[in-house]
């Protein structure tokens, strides 16, 4: 995995509130696999019309956005169903971050496992984070994962993750590599016990 550390890029803002795993991924294509190409099918239900055409209106059709990197939405983005294939989706498309409100918890957590870093900042700083991007769609933000900043402009938030998702995220670790990061508190914890319950001991 990708590690996440700083990123200056271009935003596209979002701003529905609850998009869920189903917006983002229509569950009929669950059965693509994913060197398939999920990105090009991200929010295609509500980003064209029953004829396949995009949405003129749909901000990831705007050709200002079509290369964004942050994606800034409106509260609860990623709630619903627990399919991992929507953060592949998101993540595929092109997104490193996904700027919100609040999060699906479980969306959040496949989030950090797959490199997509999710900040939740408060509504109203969202709402205004989102207005000064609508208003110069050419300006770029900068998220700093280390300092948990977004910069814009001469704006700049302090946002919100997990502290584990953060380390993750900044060390490019999935769920094994974290649990190895542990491996020498471990083997302590198993020479004392040996010491402690020798009886105890399966490797003896």
């Amino acid at each position: 995995m990708d590690k996440f550390t700083r990123l200056t890029a271009k935003a596209c803002p979002l701003m529905r509130q609850n998009i869920d795993t189903d917006q983002i991924l229509p569950a009929r294509f669950l059965k693509w696999p994913r060197d398939k190409g999920l990105g090009s099918v991200l929010f295609t239900d509500i980003r064209t019309d029953a004829g396949g055409n995009d949405l003129a209106d749909f901000p990831l059709n705007r050709p200002a956005w079509r290369n964004a990197r942050v994606l800034i939405a409106g509260r609860n983005f990623g709630g619903g169903s627990s399919r991992e294939a929507a953060v592949y989706a998101v993540y595929d498309y092109g997104f490193r971050c996904v700027i919100a409100p609040s999060f699906g918890d479980i969306f959040a957590q496949n989030s950090v496992k797959n490199g997509l870093l999710t900040a939740a900042l408060p509504e109203a700083e969202v709402t205004e984070l989102a207005a000064a991007i609508e208003a110069d769609p050419a300006r770029e933000v900068t998220v700093d994962l280390q300092q948990q900043t977004i910069t814009c402009g001469n704006r700049s938030y302090t946002f919100t993750i997990d502290p584990v998702s953060r380390n993750q995220l900044l060390n490019g670790w999935d769920d094994v590599d974290l649990t190895g990061s542990y491996r020498a508190q471990v083997e302590a914890f198993r020479a004392r016990d040996r010491q402690a319950r020798p009886w105890a001991a399966l490797d003896r």
